[in-house]
């Protein structure tokens, strides 16, 4: 299932008159048929209000702008309720439960509620899940935790469903430019500072109990998001950490990395312009500056596991419009961002990243992995406590959710079985033409580049690239007397090819290979390997 071929319905929430603050327009702006573009006037329930209200009591550790259709309700006893099965449940998985069922039946009523059954239909009869992507204009009504919406009790919230792929959007955005097609995880891991910016950062082992912590769980989460390398569908994985670095450093890697993930994990709060998230002590960052270079170096998605990402800041008694981290990213021209809606604790943000991690290397879209590690957490943490509702993914409108390609269109392996000929595939490898030494290219690729975690390390060669290139193998027509491989580039300086025509530099993009061709990976001067294809019986 190609992301880029599913269907999607779009809607919007906008006040619809200043003066009338409980007054909405809900909007259907992209529908997968004609006839779909569908609007309908409502007004916030007193419902609403109460559960709400509710929900901040107990479940809250910011509080909500002090507006009207928000906050400014008494809020009388829930109302017993019950599962399906007639058993009683607890007080804040009733609450979950009937905020969620208000917060669908407010938006999913009348004509928007027909627009998603036929848009649905639609995509069941192409045998596809429908992209649904909820814009809220209104910035007081950010806060609400759409993803726990469910259409009655018992029924799965929105956000938990691999059918109805769920996200926010903004239109208040840049364009989206031609995005790299790219087939590895290649993440950049960043711990910044992990206390809050007003309490003491200096003290006798203070620094050193900190950084040990950091590193500690740096090394589980690369750990993580390695371990399913070499499994039946997983894409590669290459994952570099900073600690609590500069700013000067971040934006140094992520230039000459070539990145497709930023992981944040650090403090982080609400501020105007995309809040402040705080790489090291007396070094914040904020999210408009941060947008500049995640968007100059094409990364496609940024996870941010610090407070609040996804909150707008407050001035007064007010939201400020745009002004979430999550937000001002994706205003800028970032693909996608998946932030937190509220405090989350360290061993619920790793299990959420653990498992979201691994539906990413699955070449999942995005937005099918975030709903895969929601449920996860759901799993462990249970439907009543809230963890599950915090990760907010935010999506730009016109990315189609792929960040590493298909299996049907990215690298595949060479099959373990006898070719048509009855005789074993052959064996592709890299020759070194200085002293002979050779490379076999197993699995069907090989990753090239200064770092310890390719399969060929070039440490000493000058310009060659932590994540260099890759060799790789993708399936070749049947009547192919012998399988092709191509050379991806995605270095700084590129890669030298020969030809019939001479050497031919390749950079950022990808060209086949013949064997017998020579390479030279980053500067011209550099030693020269060999491409060879060879029998499995080791005859040339």
């Amino acid at each position: 299932m190609s992301p880029s071929e599913l269907p999607c319905l779009s809607l919007a929430i906008a006040q619809l008159r200043a003066s009338q603050t409980d007054h909405f327009a809900i909007h259907v702006i992209e529908a997968p048929y004609r006839g779909g573009y569908l609007l309908r006037d409502c007004l916030w329930t007193d419902d609403l209000k109460t559960h709400w209200r509710s929900w901040q009591e107990l479940f809250s550790s910011r509080g909500v702008p002090d507006v009207p259709h928000v906050s400014q309700v008494i809020t009388p006893p829930l109302q017993a309720a019950e599962t399906p099965a007639g058993q009683p449940i607890s007080r804040g998985a009733r609450l979950m439960q009937n905020l969620g069922i208000n917060l669908w039946q407010w938006l999913f009523d009348g004509v928007i509620e027909s627009s998603l059954n036929r848009s649905q239909g639609i995509a069941q009869g192409k045998g596809k899940a429908l992209r649904l992507r909820l814009e809220v204009r209104d910035p007081d009504l950010i806060s609400l935790p759409w993803e726990i919406m469910q259409s009655d009790a018992g029924k799965q919230a929105i956000s938990l469903s691999q059918q109805l792929l769920f996200s926010r959007t903004t239109s208040d955005v840049d364009a989206l430019p031609a995005l790299r097609s790219e087939s590895s995880l290649n993440v950049l891991l960043v711990l910044g500072q992990d206390a809050a910016p007003d309490l003491p950062q200096t003290g006798e082992g203070r620094d050193d109990l900190r950084r040990l912590k950091l590193e500690q769980e740096a090394k589980a989460l690369t750990r993580i998001l390695q371990e399913r390398q070499g499994l039946h569908r997983s894409a590669l994985c290459f994952v570099d950490t900073l600690l609590q670095p500069t700013s000067g450093d971040l934006i140094d890697h992520l230039e000459n990395g070539n990145y497709n993930v930023l992981f944040y994990a650090g403090h982080g709060v609400p501020a105007p312009d995309g809040g402040l998230l705080f790489l090291r002590s007396n070094q914040p960052m904020n999210g408009t500056e941060l947008a500049q270079v995640l968007t100059r170096c094409q990364v496609k998605l940024a996870v941010f596991n610090a407070c609040w990402g996804a909150q707008p800041d407050q001035q007064g008694s007010k939201a400020i419009p745009r002004s979430s981290l999550a937000e001002v990213l994706l205003h800028h021209g970032v693909p996608a961002v998946l932030a937190m809606r509220d405090s989350i604790t360290d061993q619920e943000a790793l299990s959420f990243i653990a498992a979201f991690a691994q539906a990413l290397a699955e070449r999942m879209p995005i937005d099918q992995a975030v709903a895969v590690a929601r449920q996860h957490l759901l799993t462990l943490f249970r439907f009543n406590h809230q963890a599950w509702t915090l990760p907010v993914l935010y999506m730009h409108p016109e990315f189609d959710g792929e960040l590493i390609k298909p299996i049907e269109e990215g690298l595949t392996q060479i099959p373990h079985t006898p070719s048509q000929l009855g005789m074993q595939n052959p064996v592709a490898s890299i020759r070194s033409l200085e002293n002979a030494k050779v490379w076999t290219i197993r699995g069907g690729v090989m990753r090239v580049g200064m770092s310890a975690e390719n399969d060929l390390v070039l440490a000493n060669e000058p310009g060659v690239s932590r994540k260099h290139a890759e060799i790789f193998y993708r399936s070749a027509s049947q009547d192919a007397m012998q399988p092709s491989y191509f050379l991806r580039d995605f270095s700084r300086y590129g890669t030298w090819v020969s030809t019939i025509n001479g050497w031919q530099k390749v950079h950022n993009y990808e060209v086949p290979l013949q064997s017998g061709a020579q390479i030279k990976f980053g500067g011209s001067q550099n030693s020269v390997l060999e491409f060879l294809v060879s029998p499995a019986d080791g005859r040339n």
